[in-house]
């Protein structure tokens, strides 16, 4: 049986908050971003497959497995039903998993993430070949450009666990690329909210819209001039919002 790396925050009588964060990150995409959801919240997060204290045992790894990982790291805490979280990959697991288990979310927050497969809309050649370059200094820097507008100033932890083996970073790129919840999106009945950077090359905002018009009453915020990494960058008002929306 696989061991899950699971991490807490706040108050042990606080709703139960699980954060889930995006392709080939640790639970330290969160930081920086943490401390006041755990002010109200208790806050849950893990390490994914391959990530962090998290090993990457053999078979394969799905954002529907993925989500049952996260109904696992519920249960190490003793969490029944938790709102959630999620943004870009972390997104689209947690679609799954209020679609596998809708009985442990009570409330669903889809940040610069898709519904995938064949209605999704990609994101450019451009910002692919950008991705796809080998030298490392010269990635980090494009990545640096699809999070962050220029006036951002801030440190980041939001591109990718360094301790992480090219091996499972490939296995990650997959687990994303093969998510696909179109079909399923109408069965998701808690409530929703679905944010994005309306200047997301990454994820295109367009992606947003959809989630928003397939999600029965869900929610759309879309913040002006927002990147991919738009929740970090404009976490002042983001968060509050979010905040609010998840509270019982």
């Amino acid at each position: 049986m696989l061991k899950l790396a699971v991490q807490v925050e706040g108050p042990a009588d606080a709703p139960p908050l699980l954060l889930l964060p995006g392709q080939a990150n640790s639970h330290a995409w969160w930081d920086g971003l943490r401390a006041p959801f755990a002010e109200r919240f208790r806050t849950i997060t893990f390490d994914y497959r391959g990530t962090g204290a998290t090993e990457a045992p053999d078979g394969e790894w799905t954002t529907a497995l993925f989500a049952d990982d996260a109904a696992a790291a519920l249960d190490q805490m003793g969490a029944e039903r938790a709102a959630v979280y999620g943004a870009s990959m972390g997104g689209r697991i947690a679609q799954m998993l209020a679609l596998r288990h809708p009985q442990r979310v009570s409330a669903l927050a889809l940040a610069c993430t898709t519904p995938g497969g064949p209605h999704a809309v990609e994101r450019s050649r451009e910002v692919r070949r950008m991705l796809a370059q080998s030298d490392r200094a010269k990635r980090r820097a494009a990545l640096i450009e699809l999070f962050y507008t220029p006036a951002w100033r801030g440190e980041t932890h939001l591109l990718g666990d360094p301790g992480m083996t090219p091996a499972a970073q490939r296995r990650h790129l997959r687990v994303s690329a093969g998510h696909d919840a179109w079909d399923e999106l109408p069965q998701i009945t808690v409530p929703t909210l679905v944010l994005h950077g309306d200047q997301d090359r990454m994820a295109p905002v367009e992606n947003g819209r959809l989630l928003a018009w397939r999600i029965p009453g869900a929610r759309l915020r879309i913040t002006a001039g927002g990147r991919h990494g738009f929740f970090d960058e404009f976490a002042a008002t983001v968060t509050p919002e979010v905040m609010a929306f998840l509270a019982p």
